[in-house]
């Protein structure tokens, strides 16, 4: 780590995926770094909790970057997100539909196993799941590149290799297509009812069908695996390199407000036990501010420019996000279940009949993507299961107003009762020997997290732009962002990136080196 004479002093506002980037990569470089968590835990939207010996992952099932192949592999080592406590496991076959006869449909990461067994079960779409394996196979080789921002001098720069863009173009070529197709008009041209069940749950319904195309071809590339511990041990491993870099870090601390002087970052005001134990506070209240010469905020950017600044931030780019940020939201149920559910697979896919969908929130589910933990004995008590879904959809106007008539307890109840009333008829003992259920919404995230709308990813529709917005504001120096929110769609690998690029935005504009 490098020594500044006159350490630059940095406040990171976040310590989830984007946040510890950020934390990593600027104590690396030889800033004095404090990171405000306002949960007690690291980690943000990427995130596991325990209930009654069960223990839920709410953040991740697969992970961008996984493979030594992919550049962003070496971002997840620098900041030690993946270490030898993690091993990665290529989970295969990704999902599999049980229908009504009990016969298994899966998906493969293997393309040509993958094929097959589309075909064997619906051979009546054979030419269609052909097509749509050969795109998927020009996406083997699309990846999101990794790139130094310019004007900053790096200790060890990025060499750019002609060939890794080379190799992408077969895909490129089929890029404007897919983008101004639908996720769900690409699907409905199967007409197995049963095949449009399975690949309608491999990502939100409201998508384009590039980011269908480009999600198959980074697991049948060998990408996207998931690695020991979940979201946690990564969250964890992270943090613990960030301490050892001599980084700071103050949980169940929450950025009241950013405190700018003159066009310049002087500092954030505060709130909670950070506050409290800084000693004196502002004007006799429970504030305090932390002096601060530069800014990171990896809080949702959509919410943050609204709420961390004195006066509106009236910037094209912050408006144009204002006006055009579409949230993927979700109601995560856990549940556990006091049996050995071993027989089914990992990630079972039950479909519903046409005119039966799962209805509530105001949203619609044709097909029930649960999440089958049998195999990893540490998630449940011995002899038991846990078992997870995402009801992926747009809840959060249903759920603030439920907070706001008081109803929001007993809409989460009911949620519940429905949803083990409908699981229960393809996992019967979900209904006879059930435990633990716990139901969290999007204010769930909201209040955790502070995310916008409780999302963890921009939702890129059908012809839609995918929009990468600048890091930094022109009107005041020494405020930078990273998250999920800034580039498009977002999720786990935009976090992590979006964390070195703000970084290399501070390097440049304090005339430092980025290490």
């Amino acid at each position: 780590m490098l020594k500044l004479q006159n350490m630059s002093k940095v406040v990171v506002i976040g310590a989830g995926i984007s946040g510890l980037s950020a934390g990593i990569y600027a104590a690396r470089s030889g800033f004095d770094v404090t990171i405000l968590e306002q949960h007690n835990i690291a980690g943000g939207l990427s995130t596991s909790w325990s209930r009654k010996g069960y223990y839920f992952e709410g953040g991740m099932h697969w992970l961008t970057g996984s493979s030594p192949k992919m550049p962003l592999n070496k971002i997840w080592h620098e900041t030690g997100a993946l270490q030898e406590n993690n091993p990665i496991e290529n989970r295969d076959p990704l999902y599999n539909l049980i229908d009504d006869k009990g016969k298994v449909l899966s998906l493969y990461r293997y393309l040509p196993q993958m094929e097959q067994a589309l075909i064997d079960y619906a051979p009546e779409d054979k030419a269609r799941i052909k097509k749509m394996c050969r795109a998927i196979k020009a996406f083997t080789n699309f990846h999101m590149p990794v790139l130094d921002i310019r004007g900053c001098q790096c200790r060890t720069p990025v060499k750019i290799n002609p060939m890794e863009f080379i190799k992408m173009l077969p895909a490129i070529i089929r890029v404007p297509g897919l983008i101004n197709t639908s996720y769900m008009e690409y699907i409905s041209k199967f007409r197995n009812e049963n095949l449009r069940h399975l690949l309608s749950s491999v990502i939100g319904y409201r998508y384009n069908a590039l980011s269908f195309i480009y999600t198959l071809g980074s697991f049948a590339s060998g990408d996207c695996g998931y690695p020991a511990g979940g979201s946690i041990r990564m969250a964890n491993n992270m943090l613990e390199t960030f301490k050892s870099l001599g980084g700071k870090i103050l949980f169940r601390t929450k950025a009241e407000n950013i405190h700018i002087d003159d066009y310049e970052v002087r500092g954030v005001v505060i709130s909670g036990k950070g506050a409290e134990e800084a000693g004196e506070k502002i004007s006799g209240s429970e504030l305090h501010e932390i002096e601060a010469d530069a800014v990171i905020v990896s809080q949702d950017a959509r919410a943050a420019v609204d709420n961390l600044f004195d006066t509106m931030v009236d910037e094209p780019w912050v408006n144009t996000m204002r006006h055009e940020a579409v949230t993927e939201q979700n109601i995560f149920i856990g549940l556990g279940v006091k049996a050995d559910l071993s027989r089914l697979p990992y990630c079972c896919v039950f479909p519903f009949p046409e005119d039966k969908p799962f209805e509530y929130a105001g949203c619609k589910w044709s097909e029930l993507r649960i999440y089958n933990y049998a195999a990893y004995k540490e998630h449940a008590p011995e002899g038991c299961t846990t078992l997870t879904c995402l009801l992926i959809g747009e809840s959060y106007g249903f759920w603030k107003a439920a907070k706001a008539d008081g109803t929001y307890k007993d809409k989460k109840k009911e949620l519940g009762e429905l949803f083990v009333n409908r699981l229960a008829e393809f996992i019967p003992e979900v209904g006879s020997a059930l435990e633990v259920i716990d139901v969290a919404t999007p204010c769930t995230y909201e209040r955790y997290t502070g995310s916008y709308e409780g999302s963890w990813m921009s939702v890129w529709q059908k012809g839609g732009k995918q929009r990468n917005y600048p890091q930094s504001l022109d009107s005041v120096f020494g405020v930078y962002f990273a998250g999920q929110r800034v580039q498009m769609p977002g999720g786990l690998p935009i976090a992590v990136y979006t964390g070195r690029q703000a970084v290399q935005c501070l390097c440049r504009d304090f005339g430092e080196t980025f290490v």
